[in-house]
């Protein structure tokens, strides 16, 4: 695992994948995956800035496989859209990879459907489309779901009480905590595949911290991660070098479900792709399975 690139990716002809996020870590995933022979199909909000980057992986890769899908992770309708639409043109899906999210937006938005925007789109909207997937994903050939979390899970909380920080909006622990259920997530998923015998391997990854639009967009140029990003620049790695634990997750034959791995450098900041430290709240088993009941209710989706 030392040093693992993109150059020890193996072919992955006839695989088909879901990549949420059309810039940053997404548009890196999709690359890496499209020149390794993955169909892919990547899904954003906007479809100029979602096309541009279709057209530009197939310029960089004459014969890449892939598609633009639009997918608003804010709104609990697009998601469920997406999911009639895939069940309706594919048979199956053997890669979802959750990782498209909002960064610590200043003031407190919400979604369609009335959700802090970071709860909403992170978190919620991912469960809802692993849900609406799951069909196709179980029909896959050994799939695997990966999902995004952050270093900043380390600190983050689930506030049972406030899920949707409606008391009193702080955009870092809205974020973090968005992040660990992402997390909770990802591992209670794999206790249920093998509980159900879904047969699907689910897996979470973090980037470190990655030089992509999230810090400087997210909470503003000016703000204290913006002036970070600008300014202390040599301490954020790549995009493409942020995309390495996703892409090990979702394609290394030594990848195990329940797994959850980050870069190996600089307490994770950056390096290669290496077994990432788990929060102690993450592995709390009591927490999880509620947070999923919860989850279920509010997104009025089921599993199985």
């Amino acid at each position: 695992m030392t040093g693992w690139t993109t150059d020890d990716i193996l072919f992955q002809n006839g695989r088909t994948a879901v990549i949420t996020g059309t810039g940053g870590l997404g548009y890196e995933t999709a690359r890496a995956l499209a020149r390794a022979g993955v169909q892919v199909i990547l899904a954003g909000r906007n479809a100029a800035k979602g096309t541009d980057a279709v057209g530009r992986i197939r310029a960089a890769t004459p014969g890449a496989r892939i598609a633009f899908e639009r997918l608003d992770l804010a709104s609990l309708d697009s998601v469920a859209d997406f999911g009639v639409r895939l069940g309706a043109t594919w048979g199956r899906l053997d890669l979802l990879i959750n990782n498209a999210g909002v960064m610590v937006p200043p003031r407190r938005q919400q979604t369609a459907d009335g959700f802090e925007l970071q709860w909403g789109v992170n978190y919620l909207g991912h469960f809802a489309l692993t849900a609406h997937l799951l069909p196709l994903l179980r029909n896959g050939s050994h799939p695997r779901v990966v999902s995004l979390s952050s270093i900043a899970a380390r600190t983050g909380t689930i506030d049972f009480d406030d899920l949707n920080a409606a008391r009193g909006y702080r955009p870092m622990p809205a974020y973090s905590q968005s992040k660990l259920a992402c997390l909770m997530f990802a591992l209670e998923l794999q206790r249920r595949s093998e509980a159900a015998g879904w047969g699907i391997t689910s897996m979470a990854a973090h980037p470190g911290v990655s030089r992509t639009g999230l810090l400087r967009d997210g909470p503003g140029r000016q703000s204290l991660s913006g002036m970070a990003r600008r300014y202390l620049w040599f301490l954020f790695q790549p995009a493409e070098r942020g995309a390495l634990p996703t892409l090990y997750a979702a394609t290394s034959p030594e990848a195990t479900g329940g797994g959850y791995y980050g870069p190996d450098r600089m307490s994770e900041l950056r390096g290669f792709p290496a077994p990432a430290r788990l929060p102690p709240e993450a592995e709390d088993h009591v927490i999880a399975a509620r947070l999923w009941e919860v989850s279920q209710d509010l997104t009025k989706v089921r599993f199985g």
